[in-house]
This record gives structure tokens, C-alpha cells and sequence, in this order.
């Protein structure tokens, strides 16, 4: 291939970090929003979304282009198969963090009601995930790839824990029911987040051993 494919892919990889780093901050600000319950910092992260979703089809529009014109082989296709994926997925934690922060605008008019679970640890697990299905796609680490996907059953847990905890206090609480499903709806979402982080994990993995590995299969 040309010296100018192989500048375009870099510049492909630079542009799908750029998105993941814009991903992250979205995550991290979300989460201090929900520990604050601070409904105007949530404000900022649905309103500035529209910055992810352009960014992420013009990701996928440039990987069309290059396979069109290059027709790669081999790990080429496979780097670009893997960025339009990685890219989606991205795009799709950026909208769980919109979610998450719709979530804490109704959670932060409604008085504080204490129950046996908060989010602190899932979205601390699920942050630590993306950040490192990130750092495994730098560095084409295989390593972190493995890691990152087993701790998904992690979280899995703490998502069932949290429907138990949840049901347990509908029925001690049937006045605060729609506060208590919000609460439920923030650890689904973040149990989403750290799924699209595996799946970025996966493709890493696809990626740097050319075999597809999907719904726990990773010996």
C-alpha cells in the first residue's frame, strides 16, 4: 500500500481516540454529576451530544471512503473493520451517559431516599473499563483486552444486585416508586457502558489475532 493509505489510517486512529477521549470525559462527568445529583452539569452533557454524533459518522464516512478507494487486505481491513465498529460503540456510550444524565435531572428534584446500594462502585467499574478497552486498542495489547472482558461479569452482578436491592424497596416505598425505577434505569445504563467497552475489548482482540470472539468465549 501507499505511503498515503498508511497516512490515512493514522489519521483514522488519531480521530477515533480524539472520539474516545471526548467519550470518557462524557462518562466521567456524568458519574460526578450523579454522585452530586447535580442537575445542571447533566444539563451540559445532553445538550453537547450532537458533538459525539457527528464525529462518530464522520468516522465512519472516512473508513467507507479508504475502503473503497484502497480496497485493503489482510490487517488493514481488519483495522478498519474493527474502528467502524469501535466507533459505534463509542457513539453508544456517549448515549448511555445522556441517559444517565436525563436520569439525574429527575433524581435531583426528588428528595434523597437511602437504600442498601448506590452506584459508586458500578460506574467506577464501568469507567475503569472503557479506559482500559481504550488503552488496549493504543496499545494492541491483548492482555488488557482479556481483562477488560472478564470484568464484565463483575458488573453483570452488581446490576442484578442493584434490581434486587430496588425491588425490595418498591415494596417498602410504594410512594417513591418512580424515584426508586430511576434509580434502577442508572444501573442499567451503566451496566450498558461497560458492555460497549468489552465489545471494544473484543475487536481489539479480533483486531491484533485475527479471530472473533463474542458472548464469553475468550479461550
Amino acid at each position: 500500500m501507499t505511503i498515503h493509505f498508511q497516512r490515512e489510517l493514522e489519521k483514522i486512529k488519531k480521530r477515533i481516540l480524539s472520539l474516545g477521549a471526548m467519550v470518557e470525559e462524557r462518562v466521567r462527568l456524568v458519574i460526578r454529576a450523579l454522585e452530586t445529583r447535580d442537575g445542571d452539569a447533566a444539563k451540559k452533557i445532553i445538550i453537547s451530544d450532537h458533538e459525539i454524533d457527528e464525529m462518530e459518522v464522520e468516522i465512519e464516512e472516512e473508513c467507507l471512503k479508504i475502503l473503497a478507494l484502497y480496497q485493503p487486505v489482510a490487517i488493514d481491513l481488519r483495522f478498519l473493520a474493527a474502528v467502524i465498529k469501535i466507533n459505534n460503540d463509542l457513539e453508544r456510550v456517549a448515549d448511555e451517559a445522556v441517559n444517565i444524565a436525563e436520569r439525574v435531572q429527575v433524581i435531583a428534584r426528588r428528595q434523597r431516599l437511602d437504600i442498601p446500594f448506590n452506584h459508586s462502585l458500578m460506574a467506577e467499574k464501568s469507567e475503569f473499563m472503557l479506559k482500559k478497552s481504550l488503552d488496549a486498542f493504543v496499545n494492541m495489547d491483548v492482555d488488557i483486552a482479556l481483562r477488560v472482558c472478564t470484568l464484565d461479569d463483575e458488573v453483570d452482578n452488581m446490576m442484578n444486585e442493584a434490581y434486587d436491592v430496588v425491588k425490595h424497596a418498591i415494596g417498602e416505598h410504594p410512594d417513591r416508586v418512580s424515584y426508586l425505577i430511576n434509580l434502577l434505569l442508572v444501573s442499567r445504563h451503566l451496566e450498558r457502558i461497560a458492555d460497549h467497552a468489552t465489545n471494544i475489548a473484543e475487536e481489539v482482540i479480533y483486531l491484533v489475532e485475527g479471530e472473533i470472539v463474542r458472548h464469553g468465549n475468550y479461550l
